[in-house]
């Protein structure tokens, strides 16, 4: 191996692990950007090659911004305090009821809404849950919007923009996603509802309070509800027609912000402001990353190690591959381990069923950590943005009961349809 590759791995190292540590508690987007420009400075990727990288990921920065913005605008219109006091009413003084509650509209959002949105619109309305019925323990009802955001990523195509990486042009047709996926899906959804309130079993002698006091919701968080069920319809014609997300994300966002500004409820200033604009730069620096690696021929390596695997076991070779880019994810986040492992199992033109197990690695596996996926990264600004802190550590407990049985045993119904 020669010195450029080395320092390239080197750099990239360095780099994902400042993301993950965030050593003086630096944002993540500071060490992915480090890291890229480290490489062009020292000539280990050319100018052109990085802004490639960069344009690489512009359909994710607009519907990461969209998300944000749709984000931003309910909260400043109330629409999340309002639906605070419903699910508190509905949970009738009932901590299981309410875990189950915020557990399955989790699972709804994912699927309509994407992994990313669950963890910028979602969370805020479940922070906002827990704080007006004072809980003594909030943390297993936010945990909710990270795990869902991963474990439901893979009902449909549009469930997680990672699914769209990996198959790129050659998504299957809605019909035939729910058939590869659907079982799958099904095991993933609910062996993570289980091992989650299994591991939480003893929060559930929180009292909740079952008289909440009435809410109205204002017009302009009518708006913004209908401007979320407007792009949750968008995301699934675009899909449905295999078209990029960002752009219609985005404009609805747009269009929600200056409806909501029209009616009075919403100020422009306090919702743009709100947005964690640092995650555009992270995703940035992630594609150069990846392209970095590329170059070295990482992905040439990876090609002719799944086309050796296929060629004499699909299903263990899938298994495996699985299992190795679930573990990536939490190295390295899934979505440059996405990146890595899409170029490299349609360059092994690999079967169906190890396509299968790819996704779901990426799509499930970063529930191990909280910087295996950047939706989980978006969970963590988010609750930061609300006053709460989750330790690195303390999720990688949680995560490591939680992620796997579900892993492997969304793996077995996958493979089983081979």
């Amino acid at each position: 191996m020669t010195a450029v590759p080395i320092a390239t791995w080197c750099i990239s190292a360095v780099a994902m692990a400042g993301v993950i540590v965030r050593p003086f508690r630096w944002p993540e987007a500071v060490w992915a950007v480090a890291g890229a420009g480290a490489l062009v400075l020292l000539g280990l990727v050319t100018p052109e090659m990085a802004l490639a990288g960069i344009a690489k990921g512009t359909d994710v920065y607009l519907f990461l911004a969209g998300m944000m913005l749709l984000s931003e605008t309910a909260r400043d219109a109330g629409l999340f305090d309002w639906l605070a006091m419903q699910a508190a009413r509905q949970a009738r003084g009932s901590a299981k009821r309410l875990f189950l509650l915020v557990y399955g509209v989790g699972v709804v959002v994912t699927i309509f809404l994407s992994n990313d949105a669950t963890a910028v619109v979602l969370t805020p309305a479940v922070a906002a849950a827990v704080r007006a019925i004072r809980l003594r323990n909030p943390l297993p009802y936010l945990l909710i919007c990270a795990f869902t955001a991963n474990a439901a990523s893979f009902v449909l195509p549009i469930s997680n923009p990672a699914n769209l990486v990996m198959y790129a042009s050659h998504m299957p047709s809605l019909g035939r996603w729910l058939q590869q996926y659907g079982p799958a899906a099904a095991v993933s959804v609910i062996a993570t509802y289980a091992c989650l309130r299994w591991v939480e079993r003893g929060s559930f002698d929180d009292e909740v309070p079952k008289e909440v006091p009435d809410a109205r919701l204002s017009r302009s968080g009518r708006i913004a509800a209908a401007g979320i069920a407007l792009a949750a319809l968008v995301l699934l014609g675009a899909s449905a027609f295999e078209q990029q997300l960002g752009l219609p994300t985005a404009l609805c966002g747009v269009l929600t912000l200056l409806l909501g500004w029209a009616t009075g409820g919403v100020s422009p200033r306090k919702a743009l402001g709100g947005i964690s604009w640092s995650v555009l730069p992270l995703v940035g620096g992630l594609f150069v990353l990846v392209e970095a690696l590329d170059k070295t021929g990482v992905i040439g390596l990876l090609a002719g190690v799944l086309a050796d695997g296929t060629a004499t076991s699909t299903q263990a070779t899938g298994g495996l591959a699985g299992l190795a880019v679930a573990l990536a994810s939490n190295l390295v986040n899934n979505l440059p381990a996405g990146l890595v492992a899409a170029s490299a199992a349609h360059a092994a033109l690999v079967p169906e069923p190890v396509i299968r197990a790819l996704v779901i690695g990426v799509d499930l596996g970063p529930n191990l950590s909280v910087t295996g996926s950047l939706a989980t990264i978006l969970w963590l600004a988010a609750l930061r943005r609300d006053g709460y802190q989750v330790d690195g550590w303390q999720f990688l407990k949680i995560g490591a009961v939680v992620m796997a049985p579900a892993l492997v045993l969304s793996l077995v119904a996958a493979l089983a349809l081979a």
